[in-house]
């Protein structure tokens, strides 16, 4: 029987399907030979590529950062690229909510999410923050970003009038599903800006104030 031509395996095509899969069904509904059954495969021909499924997870999170632009930071001020940042990881996260969770346990060992990272944190402390209150904005930022793209505020009203009667502050709550990425973004958009306006305020207070007092000395 003749070779095919191509692999029937690769990292990419495993790591694809796999986010598909999770996109599909939730991070629980993953399974090894799940994921074998998609690809067309035996279970045991992941192993040539992922010793375990957890670095198969890893490899999939890691794919949905890779995608975030970091490229911001060296090209604005630090509070325009935060801004750049959080928004591109929102959109990335937002586009596979159901992995956001395993993304939100921290970097660990993927190679994305550290450069990520670093590159949060060196623009930060290049721009003047104390290194350890530069591990706060970002930490801060990351918590904001992942909150939001875990799910949508305006769903989590059901288009249903007659349940809201009771409720008087809650009269057109039966619209918001029908208005759900104007409300999102428009949450989104005012938590960032306040977020942002905030850090602005304290960098002016503490950090160029102390720059300014010792232009001074």
């Amino acid at each position: 029987m003749p070779r095919p031509r191509q692999a029937l395996l690769s990292r990419d095509r495993i790591v694809a399907t796999a986010l598909a899969l999770i996109d599909a069904d939730g991070l629980a509904a993953l399974s090894t030979r799940r994921l074998a059954a998609a690809l067309g495969v035996q279970g045991p021909s992941l192993y040539n590529h992922f010793g375990t499924k957890d670095e198969i997870l890893d490899a999939v999170a890691d794919s949905v950062t890779a995608t975030v632009d970091v490229g911001g930071f060296g090209r604005y001020d630090w509070c325009e690229a935060l801004r750049h940042w959080a928004r591109s990881y929102r959109a990335a996260l937002a586009a596979h909510p159901n992995i956001v969770p395993y993304l939100a346990q921290g970097p660990g060992r993927r190679p994305a999410a550290l450069a990520m990272a670093d590159a949060v944190y060196g623009a930060l402390v290049r721009a003047g923050w104390p290194p350890a209150r530069a591990t706060h904005v970002g930490a801060a930022l990351r918590y904001f970003v992942a909150g939001s793209a875990l799910g949508s505020f305006a769903r989590g009203f059901v288009e249903d009038r007659a349940l809201y009667a009771t409720h008087p502050h809650l009269g057109q709550a039966h619209r918001l599903a029908g208005h759900q990425e104007r409300v999102d973004e428009g949450a989104f958009t005012l938590g960032l800006d306040a977020l942002l306006h905030g850090l602005s305020a304290e960098y002016d207070r503490t950090v160029a104030g102390v720059e300014r007092v010792a232009g001074t000395e």
